[in-house]
């Protein structure tokens, strides 16, 4: 079996196996919400950043609001998510710079995106990929530990990472890749007990092969 081959069976079976993993993981009702949103989750659970969310959205209705913020104030607000100093600084000013620059619209170009305080590639191509339905590729900590198992990347930077799978994915399913990997990061490959032997995926991942063989030779 070829390379692309082993690929496409991956995703195929990532298909079926998570037919209806297709929402972003982070609440959200406007695009404002999910960018502020995903600057929480920087080494930051999703279900702690809905949780810090759900109030911080109805303290702060608008971008105006978190422009206008108390940085002070807004550090309690999201201190729970770690990081908090910095994460308040950057949503702030981002708020502010979509304001100065963009009319209080969130724009949908990466450069354009990444020129907001605190906005990287990755929560660049999350917007990109929910909001504007962009084909792009979001390398967090499932997708970057996964990807790197199952052979399609040797690299450990995330921009390296993603222009890697930009090469051996094809565009269409750039976007639900990201989700599937996540939930089987969650479910099935996970960081400190991965289930190589229950894995679906075990016959293409080279990562897991190798796993289960040193794990037998250890009984």
């Amino acid at each position: 079996m070829s390379n692309s081959e082993r690929i496409l069976k991956i995703i195929e079976l990532l298909d079926m196996y998570y037919v209806d993993k297709a929402k972003c993981y982070l609440d959200h009702e406007t695009p404002w919400q999910l960018l502020i949103a995903t600057i929480l989750s920087a080494q930051c659970t999703d279900d702690r950043v809905n949780i810090v969310t759900k109030s911080l959205f109805k303290k702060y209705t608008s971008i105006e609001a978190f422009a206008n913020a108390n940085i002070t104030e807004l550090e309690e607000d999201v201190r729970s998510t770690g990081f908090y100093r910095n994460k308040a600084h950057h949503i702030k000013f981002c708020c502010i710079k979509l304001l100065a620059d963009f009319g209080g619209e969130v724009p949908s170009d990466i450069d354009l995106l990444t020129s907001l305080p605190g906005v990287g590639r990755k929560t660049a191509n999350v917007i990109r990929g929910n909001i504007y339905k962009i084909e792009s590729i979001v390398v967090d900590t499932h997708v970057k530990r996964l990807s790197k198992k199952l052979g399609l990347t040797m690299h450990e930077d995330p921009v390296k990472i993603e222009f890697d799978l930009m090469k051996v994915l094809p565009k269409e399913v750039w976007i639900r890749y990201n989700i599937q990997i996540i939930a089987h990061g969650r479910a099935v490959c996970t960081a400190r007990s991965p289930k190589c032997s229950q894995c679906f995926l075990l016959s293409y991942c080279p990562w897991g092969q190798e796993n289960v063989v040193y794990q037998s030779t250890k009984k």
